[in-house]
């Protein structure tokens, strides 16, 4: 993966960045890495591989992240998912919920730096594309300055090809996992030293980024910036990622563009017997600032959700937008 890739970059958000998320987020930037959802390795061991890993070639770049602890089982996995076609492997040691708690992979992991470096080096001798790792600056009682060394080195030392850091720790006892994604102070400062600690790797950052205005504000200390709910939440905002961030034209002038460059897509899914609110519920804040989007929403929320709902429920809610706006108005 070119090494521009990392520069910015929308995070892997369980229930939220499935297939028919991530293509809709391709219509609103090309060079934006995706990711998927946090698939665990005894889910692809034993489940429907298809159904799990299958993505549209539209998506690419697009990075699988895997929940894991076992070396063996990571190693098979991303080698699955290599043969699927995804551009990279990352593995989760940042989420904090008890579900991934209790299966022993995510956050509580930075408590086992030289079990992550051995995930690392397994997997690393297993695929060719790049292998990353997602983590926390600590955990708990951990100091922060320690552990995100630690746990960085250690995994750079296994092959680690990038390290993304969620600039605030998690508290695996005491807070509820969405407590975790507010409550802990960020410490973008601390994101910033590991980066000049290690200047040969390239660090992104995470956690609490706004915009792409601020996102690209990172850019002056790390080597990429990535967006979470603020992408996913604000779909608009990704529309200026490839003029700001890379220079470049973006795929569409609006939202409205976007959307109707989602057609095809759609009338494909819903061939195939897909419901039209699971690629729906993805668009509901398309819009910004904009006449009509409360409408937009709202007929979307409504209408979406029926049995047969088609292509046309949508047509029916662009319509209730106000006028064809460039993106920089819907900014």
């Amino acid at each position: 993966m070119e090494y521009q890739e990392y520069r910015f970059s929308v995070a892997p958000m369980m229930d939220w960045t499935d297939r028919h998320c991530r293509v809709f987020h391709r219509h609103l930037t090309r060079r934006a890495l995706l990711y998927t959802e946090m698939l665990t390795t005894g889910a692809i061991i034993h489940g429907d591989r298809k159904r799990l890993l299958g993505f549209d070639l539209v998506e690419h770049p697009v990075a699988l992240q895997l929940g894991g602890s076992d070396p063996r089982e990571l190693a098979l996995v991303a080698r699955i998912g290599e043969e699927f076609g995804y551009d990279e492997i990352n593995l989760n040691v940042g989420c904090p919920s008890d579900r991934v708690k209790d299966g022993r992979f995510g956050a509580c992991l930075m408590a086992e730096p030289d079990l992550v470096a051995r995930c690392v080096e397994a997997m690393k001798g297993a695929v060719a594309v790049p292998v990353t790792v997602k983590c926390r600056i600590g955990i708990d009682d951990q100091d922060p300055e320690v552990a995100l060394d630690n746990l960085a080195h250690a995994v750079v030392d296994s092959g680690c090809d990038a390290l993304i850091v969620h600039a605030r720790k998690a508290w695996l006892s005491g807070l509820s996992p969405k407590e975790n994604r507010d409550i802990p102070p960020l410490d973008y400062d601390r994101v910033y030293r590991l980066k000049r600690a290690m200047p040969d790797v390239p660090v992104i950052i995470n956690g609490g980024i706004p915009g792409v205005d601020e996102a690209r504000a990172h850019l002056d200390h790390v080597d990429g910036a990535m967006l979470g709910r603020a992408a996913y939440q604000e779909p608009w905002r990704l529309l200026s990622v490839d003029t700001d961030i890379f220079g470049e034209a973006a795929p569409h002038a609006s939202m409205q563009d976007a959307l109707e460059g989602m057609v095809p897509y759609i009338e494909q899914q819903l061939a195939r017997g897909t419901r039209l609110h699971s690629m729906t519920r993805h668009f509901v804040g398309a819009f910004h600032a904009v006449p009509g989007a409360r409408a937009f929403r709202r007929h979307l929320a409504e209408q979406g959700v029926k049995p047969g709902a088609g292509l046309e429920v949508l047509r029916e809610a662009i319509a209730r937008v106000g006028a064809h706006a460039p993106a920089e108005a819907a900014a």
